[in-house]
């Protein structure tokens, strides 16, 4: 970031630096191991909720774990773990400082760097592109196990630019069980395929609901449909994870990292598919 950027525009001097900004960019995720692209085909599957699960389930088991939200229009990682101020721009070495939440998981979104949280953000592509090779390439990421990309769904701009400027990132791509989720998904499949993009795995989210009055379980979106995807194709399926009110109440309420700590069940299937992560990525290393 140029010195003369005002933290309070993140527009400002982007794009006017091409370059450096790519050399940087590169200099930054040569410190990081894994670079994990959580994706979806469509909205409303709980993507950046299994982000966010995924970076806090990484970061408790000691690993050293950025989490970066490209969600430009529509930023929810920073309520759902509760983070109230703003990233601080360092001046004098030119970088952006990410929030450091619990375990040490390091935070960056734009809305972190937006002087009103509520303001919409209005931009073209040229213009998102910038800014996401800026919020890899000058927040103060150091050495990172896993960095956790939080994209929009669909296959636009945003999981575009990561694909092209991360050489060795990994998707991991998140449904519900429904057909007209796994339509898309597929999309999102086939966009993997043609931008050589590999696919870590796949994951099922809101797949069921145990009644918490008789404790049977109600299929509300079916289920299966993403591991039987995940089979036919030769994917890793990494997990299923329930439709679980406690967890749509954390992450309204900024707790989600509490809710990890504090209520076991809850967390089991988030910590299945935190080490189902760990074991993929150990295998494909």
């Amino acid at each position: 970031m140029s010195s003369d950027t005002n933290p309070s525009d993140p527009g400002a001097g982007l794009g006017s630096q091409a370059d450096p900004l790519e050399q940087r960019l590169r200099q930054s995720l040569a410190g990081i191991k894994h670079k994990l692209l959580v994706m979806s085909g469509k909205g409303g599957v709980g993507k950046s909720t299994v982000a966010a699960q995924l970076a806090v389930g990484l970061a408790s088991t000691g690993r050293v774990v950025g989490l970066l939200d490209v969600d430009l229009h529509g930023p929810s990682i920073p309520r759902m773990l509760g983070i109230q101020g703003h990233a601080r721009v360092n001046e004098g070495e030119q970088v952006i400082e990410p929030v450091v939440i619990d375990d040490g998981l390091k935070v960056i979104s734009v809305e972190l760097l937006l002087p009103n949280k509520e303001s919409s953000i209005i931009w073209r592509g040229p213009m998102k592109i910038g800014v996401i090779k800026q919020l890899m390439g000058d927040v103060n990421w150091g050495g990172l196990d896993f960095l956790v990309i939080d994209a929009p769904p669909g296959t636009g701009d945003e999981p575009l630019t990561v694909a092209q400027e991360v050489d060795d990132a990994r998707a991991v791509l998140v449904t519900t069980p429904q057909e007209i989720a796994l339509a898309d998904l597929r999309k999102s499949m086939d966009f993997c395929l043609q931008v050589g993009l590999p696919v870590l795995g796949l994951v099922e989210n809101m797949s069921g609901l145990t009644c918490p009055h008789c404790g049977g379980e109600i299929d509300l979106l079916g289920q299966g449909g993403g591991q039987a995807t995940a089979e036919r194709f030769g994917l890793n399926f990494l997990g299923r994870l329930p439709w679980d009110p406690r967890l749509r109440a954390a992450a309204d309420a900024g707790r989600l990292t509490e809710l990890l700590r504090r209520d076991p069940e809850a967390a089991a299937p988030w910590k299945e598919l935190t080490d189902e992560v760990l074991r993929a990525t150990r295998e494909r290393s």
